[in-house]
């Protein structure tokens, strides 16, 4: 598209928005809460600069179909989102103001190696077998199986305040002294 041509889309648009943005804000307003209006009418607007080639002489029955569609995949999305927030909750509800074990678990995992404090999320925290642990981690299933072991081992080694997992170098040392 050349200059000219943007400038007289320009000029068209600007001509076209101010007879429309009022009575589309009334229109939304009517039919949803505040800040829902405002963004299905900024979305309607924009609908409105893509397709201005498009828009009828008479254009604001045109642009409240527009607007009707805004609103409406408004509407979708926030549906979709409070069916992922109950998800949520359900899978990872928010845990007590007074719990305190999950604070010494978020330090004992901070203190543990990056590799085992995310094979142990996985596996407690998103429930993954050590098949799915191994396709998330690209490892395989065996390797993922004995890497678990081990990093569960060195939580409860953290978790329990010995120096380490039984028959490691750390506990043998131990039993020679």
């Amino acid at each position: 598209m050349d200059s000219l041509a943007g400038d007289e889309r320009r000029a068209r648009f600007e001509a076209l928005a101010p007879g429309l943005i009022e009575p589309l804000r009334r229109f939304l307003a009517r039919r949803s809460d505040p800040a829902t209006a405002e963004d299905a009418l900024a979305e309607t607007l924009l609908v409105c600069w893509r397709r201005l080639d498009e828009i009828p002489h008479e254009p604001l029955p045109w642009a409240y179909g527009v607007a009707r569609n805004c609103l409406a995949n408004a509407e979708r999305g926030r549906r979709r989102r409070n069916r992922l927030v109950a998800r949520i909750a359900i899978l990872d509800p928010p845990r007590p103001a007074g719990d305190e074990a999950s604070p010494d678990l978020t330090a004992v995992l901070d203190r543990m190696r990056p590799q085992d404090a995310e094979l142990l999320r996985l596996w407690a925290w998103e429930e993954l077998s050590a098949a799915e642990i191994a396709q998330v981690l690209g490892i395989s299933a065996n390797a993922a199986t004995i890497r678990l072991h081990r990093a569960r081992e060195r939580l409860r080694a953290e978790l329990t305040g010995t120096d380490g997992p039984a028959g490691s170098e750390a506990a043998k040392g131990r039993g020679q002294r």
